[in-house]
């Protein structure tokens, strides 16, 4: 009888790292390497806003209160040109699925507007918020159980296909040209 030990995997390179996040996203070797410079200052910054709060507890895949850069690129990856419509939705849709429950409420629904008119440096009273709430849940919610499902959100943003503007971001597409400062050294071609 034999015994084997697994060794304990060795740290990747940055180089090894570039390629393995490249081959799982639209970024470009040259372009994840140029994130990790925006990465490091985005990690340690402190932020007060909950939207951000939402989308960074998206980004934090492990679950474990940190995102690592893995989970970072990996997460961008959503906004960028490239990335399928289909995968934009579905983030959208988890976006607005506050309570993870697997349905867009309508509590999560006011909270995600307020977010997203705070975002806009838009304030409105309460009573106009609320409407915008009843109409978009009129106009969604096709089964009309005070819910929105993954398929009346897919609905729904085909109807409204500007939804999904904000879930790209054109500057992605080749970051290492939209962000000219990052000098790479790149040892890999992409």
């Amino acid at each position: 009888m034999s015994c084997f030990c697994l060794k304990k995997a060795r740290p990747k390179t940055k180089q090894e790292l570039s390629t393995i996040l490249a081959s799982e996203t639209s970024f470009t070797v040259n372009e994840v390497e140029a994130l990790l410079c925006t990465f490091k200052k985005l990690s340690s910054a402190i932020v007060d806003d909950d939207f951000l709060h939402k989308v960074f507890d998206m980004f934090d895949i492990k679950r474990d209160g940190v995102i690592g850069f893995g989970e970072f690129v990996r997460s961008l990856s959503i906004f960028h040109p490239n990335t399928s419509e289909e995968k934009k939705i579905e983030f959208a849709f988890r976006l607005f699925d506050l309570r993870q429950s697997g349905y867009i409420e309508r509590q999560g629904l006011k909270e995600m507007v307020l977010a997203t008119l705070t975002e806009s440096d838009v304030t409105v009273p309460d009573d106009v918020a609320e409407a915008i709430v009843d109409k978009t849940m009129e106009e969604v919610d096709s089964k009309g159980d005070g819910k929105i499902d993954k398929e009346e959100w897919k609905e729904y943003v085909a109807k409204n296909p500007s939804l999904l503007k904000i879930m790209t971001l054109p500057y992605l597409k080749d970051i290492t040209l939209a962000f000219p400062s990052f000098i790479l050294h790149s040892e890999v071609e992409d």
